[in-house]
């Protein structure tokens, strides 16, 4: 196959390409990762919806299968071999290096890209492997082109929220039951072993030990020795950085947790993710509360010890986008989420076509006030998502087709949003 042959291309070129290296006082040299850590600002967008199906994103795919609403179901209800069939189909078009290009020349300088720990070791799950390979192609696009990579593992076994994107909706996360954290660090070693080699770090600038684990459901304590034992999966190959989320805590709460005082730890950043749209009171606001809340809440993601980036953030002020919650669930804003009550109609909001031009307007000033309060209080960020199936207000391509999403990066429509930074 074509695209075997690219894979083995791009593992020759992952070992011919070194990453640079530095002088020390004592003379010696070290390699070190191509990217200015605490210096230089992260400009990124999230890959979601390719190597982790959620529904909200690419809906086709589970409005052809009753009963599959989330990655693990579908290979539950299919079989392997007719799972492996549409997930290769997903995976070959979904996302491809036109994207990569058009995310470089729209001024990006970095993808975050979720996988699934199945794609490593499904450990007797119905998930379905071959997303692995997907990596190095998209490692391939970003050398090629000057973006850099986080690798961002996105599902662990039993699932650390329950929510669908780690790969298995549940109402209670099962991850930290039974063997699931040890099977984690074992995918997380695989990934470092290959991924924290020197040879890639002109590409992979940084290793996120797993995805929004929810911290009001699991043991505290057992997150942090994970965290520590992830730390050093990596550290066994190199000094490639390693993120944390901060679990839906601020990330100032993990102060002196894997610093330099603490077991001389390096290369460690806070991964925050901000979202307005989760919650009945925030999803009723107007867009001038919206704007506010961004520059009122700025300060609480600013005064970490370490290396601090919002993750993932969207446009989105409403929940509409279908699916977003799970698959076969309302919304909260045109109240058919239960326990919500009706705001409006999501009639159009998926639709950028539909737009009028005060929502353009409203949801540019949100994005620029959100690019003001990241920049300002942290290294950067990372939108969400790429692209979409049918939801407008987290679609970077739309956004940006539309005139919505800033084009250069620093331009400001509305000049400075928030006057408390």
């Amino acid at each position: 196959m074509q695209f075997r042959r690219v894979i083995s291309a791009v593992l020759m070129l992952g070992i011919a390409v070194a990453a640079p290296t530095i002088t020390l006082t004592s003379g010696r040299t070290k390699r070190g990762v191509w990217f200015g850590w605490g210096s230089e600002k992260i400009y990124g967008v999230n890959i979601g919806g390719w190597l982790v199906l959620e529904p909200w994103i690419t809906p086709s795919i589970f409005q052809k299968y009753s009963g599959v609403v989330d990655e693990y179901t579908l290979g539950q209800t299919l079989g392997h071999d007719a799972a492996l069939a549409i997930l290769r189909q997903h995976w070959d078009t979904w996302c491809t290096w036109q994207d990569f290009n058009k995310i470089k020349q729209a001024g990006f300088n970095v993808v975050r890209i979720p996988i699934g720990f199945w794609a490593y070791n499904t450990f007797g799950a119905p998930f379905v492997q071959g997303a692995a390979d997907y990596i190095d192609a998209a490692v391939d696009w970003s050398r090629g082109l000057g973006l850099k990579i986080i690798i961002d593992l996105h599902g662990a076994p039993g699932s650390q929220n329950g929510y669908d994107n780690s790969g298995e909706r549940l109402a209670n996360p099962g991850w930290q039951q039974g063997n699931t954290v040890v099977q984690t660090l074992q995918v997380l070693q695989t990934i470092a072993n290959k991924y924290a080699q020197t040879s890639y770090q002109d590409v992979i600038i940084g290793i996120e030990l797993l995805n929004e684990p929810l911290l009001d459901k699991l043991n505290y304590d057992d997150v942090r020795q994970f965290y520590r034992d992830g730390y050093g999966n990596v550290r066994v190959v190199s000094d490639t950085p390693v993120i944390l989320h901060d679990g839906f805590n601020p990330p100032n709460t993990w102060n002196g947790f894997l610093t330099p005082s603490d077991a001389n730890a390096q290369n460690v950043a806070i991964d925050h993710h901000e979202y307005q749209v989760f919650d009945n009171t925030q999803v009723a606001w107007q867009p001038w509360q919206h704007r506010q809340a961004v520059c009122n809440n700025a300060e609480s993601y600013n005064g970490a010890d370490k290396w601090t980036f919002v993750g993932e953030w969207t446009a989105a002020m409403t929940d509409c986008a279908p699916a977003l919650n799970g698959y076969g669930i309302g919304a909260r804003y045109d109240g058919t989420f239960p326990g919500s009550t009706y705001i409006g109609s999501c009639s159009w909001y998926n639709t950028i076509d539909e737009w009028p031009q005060y929502y353009k307007d409203d949801t540019r000033g949100y994005i620029e006030a959100q690019m003001e309060a990241f920049e300002a209080k942290t290294q950067g960020w990372f939108f969400w998502n790429f692209k979409t199936e049918a939801a407008a207000e987290w679609d970077l391509f739309r956004l940006l087709d539309a005139g919505v999403f800033p084009q250069p990066l620093s331009d400001r429509k509305f000049g400075a949003i928030c006057t408390n930074l």
